[in-house]
C-alpha cells in the first residue's frame, strides 16, 4: 500500500493552467508565503495519507493538467459557520501529462499508481493537447 494518496479536483472556471496560476497569484495575500489554499466542503477521512506526500491534481476542462503538493489541512469556517477543509498547497503548480477525466462533483481520491506523471522540465511549457484529442489518445491507451 502506498504511503500517500492524492486528491483529484475539478478546477472550475479555469480554461488553462495559466488561469489557475494567475488566480492564485492574485489571491496570494490571503495565504502564508509560499502556499495557496483551496477550500472544499468535505474533510478527507484519509488525512494522514493525503498529508503524507499527496498532491491535489487539477482537472481543467476535462483533463488532468497539473498538480500541487498538499502541505496540510486546516479548518476553515465560512460566513455560514459551517466547518470546511482548507487544503494548504505548495505554491508551485507542476504540469502533468494530460489525462482525461469525466466530470464529477466534489473531489476524489487518486491512488499514486494511477496519477499522471509530471512533465519533464523541458516540456512544462508545452501547450496541452485539445481535450478531445487527449481523451481519444487515452481511450486507445496512448495518454
Amino acid at each position: 500500500m502506498a504511503e500517500f494518496i492524492n486528491i483529484l479536483k475539478l478546477c472550475v472556471g479555469a480554461e488553462s493552467v495559466e488561469d489557475l496560476t494567475e488566480w492564485q497569484k492574485s489571491h496570494r495575500d490571503r495565504w502564508p508565503a509560499g502556499t495557496s489554499m483551496h477550500v472544499t466542503r468535505m474533510w478527507p477521512k484519509r488525512e494522514t495519507e493525503v498529508t503524507g506526500g499527496g498532491s491535489l491534481y487539477w482537472v481543467i476542462k476535462g483533463v488532468v493538467l497539473a498538480r500541487q503538493r498538499i502541505l496540510r489541512l486546516e479548518e476553515v469556517f465560512g460566513a455560514d459557520g459551517i466547518r470546511r477543509c482548507g487544503l494548504v498547497l505548495g505554491a508551485d503548480v507542476i504540469r502533468t501529462e494530460p489525462a482525461p477525466r469525466r466530470p464529477f462533483q466534489g473531489w476524489r481520491y487518486l491512488e499514486a499508481a494511477e496519477s499522471p506523471r509530471d512533465l519533464p522540465k523541458g516540456r512544462a511549457k508545452e501547450e496541452a493537447l485539445p481535450p478531445e484529442l487527449a481523451r481519444a489518445l487515452a481511450d486507445i491507451g496512448l495518454r
